[in-house]
């Protein structure tokens, strides 16, 4: 066999050729690298701008929550409100049933002392 036959179909590299494929396939491999990266960012920050925005949709949420909630408390105040003028009216009432107690006590004596001038008796 000769082994000049069987080389003559391989392409001999040479020492810079050698070199322009390593420093050319090194250049693709960080390029590949490069944009891979990129992207990979860009889809990061989208994906955290649409997590950003669902919060603020919660947000808004419980903002409308809490002014349902601020209207209810005013409603409660109001009530209590109510509630306070309803205290006062019965105290008022109090007030006037026992100036009527009072009244009906004078009353009772002045009854009871009539009845003792007229008849001569002794309630007691």
């Amino acid at each position: 066999m000769e082994s000049s036959d069987e080389n003559e179909s391989v392409i001999t590299v040479t020492e810079p050729q050698t070199w322009t494929l390593i420093v050319s396939s090194v250049v693709m491999m960080l390029g590949v690298i490069t944009l891979v990266s990129t992207l990979f960012v860009r889809v990061i920050r989208a994906e955290i701008g649409g997590v950003r925005a669902q919060f603020d949709g919660v947000r808004a949420g419980f903002d409308g929550i809490s002014a349902q909630f601020d209207g209810i408390g005013a409603q409660f105040d109001g009530i209590s409100a109510q509630f306070d003028g309803v205290r006062a009216e019965i105290g008022g009432l109090r007030a006037e049933m026992s100036a009527m107690n009072s009244r009906i006590d004078g009353l009772d004596r002045d009854v009871q002392a009539l009845v003792k001038h007229t008849f001569g008796l002794d309630r007691g």
